[in-house]
């Protein structure tokens, strides 16, 4: 700054652009102020010089050259009109490298996959780690491949989703759960549209599908299991059409009621049914226990025909063999053999009476003699007599 030519203010000094007007004014006052009246202490700058400090302070860091703080409004006026210089290039270069660096470079998750495009197209497909995609011209987009995402059909009685008829034309309140996740990124990301919308429209169609032919007592008893297992099959193997790089991982079938509308109701038909079926069960047991006892006894009845029929055969043809063994005999011996049957004959005709035959040649008590003469036999005695000889005998 140029020595104080003037005034008591400092104004008479040649300063940049403010010379001319502290020659005109003539007080000293034009300068806008250098030392304080009365004193010679140090002066105080302007804000045009601390601007200019400051312009030439930043060509310096940018690599420029700095021009003299005393050379007034000439030194200004060259750091004002300058461009660019080349670190600033430099450093703009070396951020946008940094800025493509960081948009090309990404990381992906080990439950994750990569689908890199090129232009739009698919290109490739990247796995975990870290995977490097060109930008702009490759993009990537990061899909999770193993986590399980679900979609509820039903659930809490959101519109009529859950409403589904039978084959017995019965309503059944379905609620059910699809588990699914990603294997395949690249027909994931192209081949569907919505993939959301798509999965919980496929479900919902199987079930209906399902539950159209089923009855309703087997969907609310016995067979939700099987009808999960086969709504998941359908509902993969639509997938699979669609090439939609989806895996239906397991199908949970949370209720299978009749509506809330109808329930007591239900539950009475329910109740009437399984009563029905027990009287009916009750009336199957008595009616195989008494078919069964009717066909023991004519199970046994039978054997014992058979079993007269056996014996009277065999008697008749014992009786047979007998007589023709008799006849052999006779033949042989016609007299011997009519007295042996003679007195074999009367044998088993007296054989068992209380009586006593006395010869007519021991009546008249032998040789005749004594005819009119009642003879006395003790017949008590012989009776027992006889008897007791006759065991003795056997």
């Amino acid at each position: 700054m140029a020595g104080n030519n003037g005034g008591p203010w400092g104004g008479g000094g040649n300063r940049g652009g403010g010379g001319d007007q502290g020659g005109s004014n003539g007080s000293g006052n034009g300068g806008g102020g250098g030392r304080p009246p009365g004193g010679d202490g140090p002066q105080i700058p302007e804000i045009d010089e601390l601007m200019k400090k400051g312009q030439e302070q930043l060509r310096v860091l940018m690599g420029g050259r700095g021009g003299g703080s005393n050379n007034g409004s000439g030194g200004g006026g060259t750091g004002a009109g300058g461009g660019f210089s080349k670190g600033t290039f430099v450093l703009i270069g070396l951020g946008a490298v940094a800025l493509w660096l960081f948009q090309s470079f990404y990381t992906v998750k080990p439950e994750e996959q990569s689908v890199e495009l090129f232009l739009g197209e698919y290109s490739a497909t990247g796995g975990p780690g870290l995977n490097f995609a060109p930008w702009p011209v490759v993009t990537a987009e990061v899909l999770p491949v193993t986590r399980e995402q679900t979609e509820d059909i039903g659930v809490g009685g959101r519109g009529e989703s859950g409403l589904m008829l039978t084959t017995d034309e019965n309503i059944v309140d379905v609620d059910f759960q699809v588990v699914w996740n990603i294997n395949d990124p690249a027909k994931y990301l192209f081949n569907l549209a919505a993939p959301r919308e798509t999965i919980r429209a496929v479900s919902e169609s199987a079930m209906r599908e399902v539950i159209a032919r089923s009855e309703l007592a087997p969907i609310l008893n016995r067979d939700r299991q099987v009808i999960a297992d086969t709504t998941q099959q359908l509902i993969q193997n639509t997938m699979d059409q669609y090439d939609s790089g989806v895996n239906i991982v397991r199908l949970n079938l949370d209720k299978a009621d009749p509506p809330r509308e109808v329930i007591d109701s239900f539950r009475e038909v329910q109740a009437a049914e399984q009563k029905r079926d027990t009287l009916q069960r009750q009336a199957d047991t008595y009616a195989n226990r008494q078919l069964a006892g009717a066909r023991g006894e004519a199970a046994q009845l039978l054997e014992q025909a058979e079993a007269y029929r056996a014996q009277q055969v065999n008697q008749a043809e014992g009786e047979a063999s007998r007589f023709t063994a008799i006849l052999e005999e006779y033949n042989k011996a016609p007299e011997v053999t009519r007295k042996r049957l003679w007195l074999e004959t009367v044998e088993r005709v007296y054989g068992g009476a209380n009586k006593i035959i006395l010869d007519s040649a021991t009546e008249g008590g032998g040789g005749g003699g004594g005819q009119g003469v009642v003879q006395y036999l003790p017949l008590n005695e012989l009776i027992r007599s006889g008897t007791t000889n006759s065991g003795g005998s056997n």
